[in-house]
């Protein structure tokens, strides 16, 4: 049974980007990047490594091969994805600020709820599991969609998944593709900044942190927005096209 209040016009649905978003997993995929590049004799810098953030895991994967990594582009995104779900679980989720406590939120107050990552599907599995509550009514990963972020197929799986229509969804991204796709899929879309910067627009609300975000503020921010989507005024827009990939966003 729902706890919210039928006179606050919530969004229909909340949709989390993964890594970056709701936890802070990008020290652990950069571990995961110098320690396989050093096994192969190569050397690998904090500024190779930010290129990488945002960017398609197969796409990571040619730059690695290019620093002397000799494995094939699928066996370096299964490597990668191991050693950080082995830092996951030795080390514990670093949840971002205030993402934990606002899913909590939200959770308890029925708010429906999806995960949309390009992760794999066993990564997004165990952080979802490590949770500690069922927050996901779906999960969407990299391996089941056709397009990565940012085009925004993930955004719109989602909203299929749960039966709402995304432009009444707000989504909540931390990167430049995620934003592009949350936008190009309608939801009203929060840029939380993490580790890449991301420049004021007004096709998205910018905030510093999650911290003190709750339901009542998401709810006064979609009744803000929505009305100014051109989706509410009948509009459509071209979305973006790229090659499949799959990013760790």
């Amino acid at each position: 049974m729902t706890l919210i209040p039928a006179l606050s016009s919530p969004p229909a649905a909340v949709l989390w980007d993964m890594d970056g978003t709701l936890v802070d997993t990008e020290p652990y995929w950069m571990r995961a990047e110098h320690e396989l590049v050093e096994s192969f004799g190569g050397v690998w810098t904090h500024a190779d490594a930010m290129l990488l953030v945002g960017s398609g895991l197969l796409g990571s994967a040619a730059i690695l091969q290019n620093r002397g990594v000799n494995l094939a582009a699928e066996a370096i995104v299964d490597h990668l994805t191991t050693r950080v779900q082995e830092q996951l679980a030795s080390a514990g989720v670093p949840w971002r600020p205030g993402a934990l406590e606002l899913l909590t939120e939200l959770h308890t107050a029925g708010m429906p709820m999806a995960l949309v990552t390009m992760s794999e599907r066993r990564m997004a599995h165990q952080i979802s599991g490590i949770v500690g509550f069922d927050a996901f009514t779906t999960i969407v990963t990299g391996d089941r969609v056709q397009q990565s972020k940012p085009h925004p197929e993930a955004y719109l799986t989602a909203a299929d998944e749960l039966g709402v229509d995304p432009v009444h969804c707000i989504a909540i991204e931390d990167s430049l593709p995620g934003v592009a796709a949350a936008v190009a899929s309608g939801a009203v879309t929060v840029a939380v900044p993490h580790m890449v910067e991301i420049l004021p627009s007004e096709h998205y609300t910018l905030l510093d942190s999650l911290t003190g975000s709750t339901l009542a503020s998401l709810t006064e921010l979609y009744g803000s927005r929505r009305p100014h989507h051109p989706s509410s005024l009948g509009l459509t827009e071209d979305r973006p096209t790229t090659p499949k990939d799959t990013t760790r966003a």
